[in-house]
């Protein structure tokens, strides 16, 4: 005989047993999604955790490659609250540094690391360009995506990117596979030029020109470099923006190939090419003129590279903020290692030229 109270009573335990399960498996997913859920933090602490981060990266104790890793991680994990506005503050805050390390350096020193890596520069950018398009078709990438990671590699990284993908017509999903891959050989660079360049014994000179030639975007040029020496961040800091200059010829090209293509003259309504031409390297030049011609200035040289350093992890800090998750899930495979293998190739061989013949 079956006994209904008994089974009354278990089914009421196993109902209870079931919910308490389902409770505590609701309470621990919701403290995962909290801890990994930006929106389980309430906003205005995002902000205060974001403000005092960028506040510590103005102090002495965070380097570069810290504050680089920094905010990637505040990124990655609670978004940046301040995301538009970092993105054009960094961009600013880079340009007016790289105008304050000038203060610091003689123009006669200028012109003639610039004419020296002017040879080198010209032949990379050439064969990086034309190694890219034939990675691209190799690997069966998309054409737009191949030219702006080839730009990338060739020329200044994010600046090349923009500039290029001005007159070629892309859009969003291009740009953010281009920038991923150009960000995270930036953040590798940064970390291990430094210890190949001590490894291989190189000079200051020898491992400026080298950071200046194969490193991507100017920023991680000169956070890598000023980790080297002082002489290794001058040097680095004028190659790369003497490479810097052929994002007008190459965005020139790029505007004429497309106007030579089909499929540019069918959205030709839609696209306005604009090569964006980088005004803050004559203000650069202007300030090397005043330190090695105005009397004074060349006593507030110091200060005014201590500011530019300074500012210099903070905008590491703000770049690394502006990683996303959507930006790492739009890295496709064939993409991702036609950068790894232009990148490569830029390195070895500029590495190669630089201590056979500097």
């Amino acid at each position: 005989m079956i006994n209904i109270n008994s089974l009354s009573t278990n089914g009421c335990v196993r109902r209870i047993v079931a919910t308490s399960r389902q409770s505590a498996s609701f309470d621990d997913s919701t403290h995962r999604r909290c801890l990994l859920n930006p929106e389980g933090l309430p906003r205005g602490a995002r902000q205060a955790l974001f403000i005092t981060l960028a506040a510590f990266c103005l102090t002495p104790w965070v380097s570069p490659s810290v504050a680089l890793a920094l905010g990637a991680m505040l990124a990655l994990t609670l978004e940046n609250p301040f995301a538009p506005l970092s993105k054009k503050v960094s961009a600013k805050l880079l340009q007016v540094c790289v105008v304050l390390l000038g203060f610091g350096m003689d123009l006669p020193v200028v012109v003639r690391t610039g004419l020296q890596g002017f040879g080198l520069a010209a032949a990379t950018v050439a064969t990086t360009l034309g190694l890219g398009w034939a990675l691209g078709k190799r690997l069966r990438i998309d054409r737009k995506i191949s030219a702006l990671i080839s730009a990338g590699t060739a020329v200044c990284g994010g600046s090349a990117i923009a500039a290029v993908g001005s007159v070629i017509g892309v859009g969003e999903s291009e740009i953010s596979v281009a920038m991923g891959t150009v960000f995270i050989l930036n953040a590798a660079a940064l970390y291990a030029f430094p210890v190949v360049g001590h490894a291989l014994g190189l000079t200051q000179l020898q491992f400026g020109t080298w950071a200046g030639i194969a490193i991507h975007d100017i920023s991680s040029v000169v956070g890598a470099s000023a980790h080297y020496g002082l002489d290794s961040l001058h040097t680095a800091t004028v190659v790369k923006l003497s490479r810097a200059l052929w994002i007008i010829p190459l965005g020139l090209g790029a505007a004429a190939i497309c106007r030579a293509n089909q499929v540019y003259r069918q959205t030709a309504t839609q696209l306005k090419p604009e090569v964006q031409v980088p005004w803050f390297i004559g203000f650069f030049l202007l300030a090397s003129v005043a330190r090695s011609f105005v009397p004074g200035v060349a006593a507030i040289a110091p200060v005014m590279g201590h500011i530019a350093s300074t500012g210099l992890t903070l905008t590491l800090f703000l770049i690394g903020a502006g990683l996303s998750a959507k930006t790492l899930r739009a890295l496709g495979w064939r993409p991702f290692l036609q950068g790894v293998l232009l990148w490569l190739f830029i390195s070895v061989v500029s590495l190669a030229a630089i201590v056979r013949f500097v």
